[in-house]
Formats: structure tokens, C-alpha cells, sequence
């Protein structure tokens, strides 16, 4: 019997919670390429890994903006 590895996955309302953003933002990063997707029938599905990784190479620290990033 073939043995099954347990993905966690999530639905674009749920990756837009995790993000605080709206589902669109979610479908148009899909579409872009910058978050890949799982098609399920007619539904999308995101890997948490693939999320965790989206967001760790948006990670912004002061001295990559010159530390203008924060609204004074």
C-alpha cells in the first residue's frame, strides 16, 4: 500500500486572513506566479510551506530601505 505524506493546505480566504488582505490580492499573486497553487476541481489550494516562503522573501528589514520604510 502506497504510503501518503500529509500537505497542509489552505484556501485563498484563508491565506487572505493569515495576510490580512483581500482574496484578490491572494488570486492575482496565484495568477502572477508569486504563490504557486493547487487546482482541486474549480477551487485553488496553497501549501502553508509555500506561503511561509512567499513570506519570508518579502521580509523588509531597515537597512534593505535605508530605513525609510516606516511612515514618520
Amino acid at each position: 500500500m502506497a504510503s501518503v505524506t500529509k500537505i497542509e493546505l489552505l484556501t485563498p480566504l484563508e491565506v487572505a486572513g493569515a495576510m490580512r488582505v483581500s482574496t484578490m490580492t491572494v488570486y492575482r499573486l496565484v495568477k502572477s506566479g508569486e504563490i504557486p497553487a493547487i487546482r482541486v476541481g474549480k477551487h485553488l489550494r496553497i501549501r502553508v510551506a509555500d506561503l511561509n516562503t512567499y513570506l519570508e522573501s518579502r521580509m523588509v528589514t531597515p537597512s534593505q530601505e535605508g530605513g525609510a520604510w516606516l511612515a514618520e
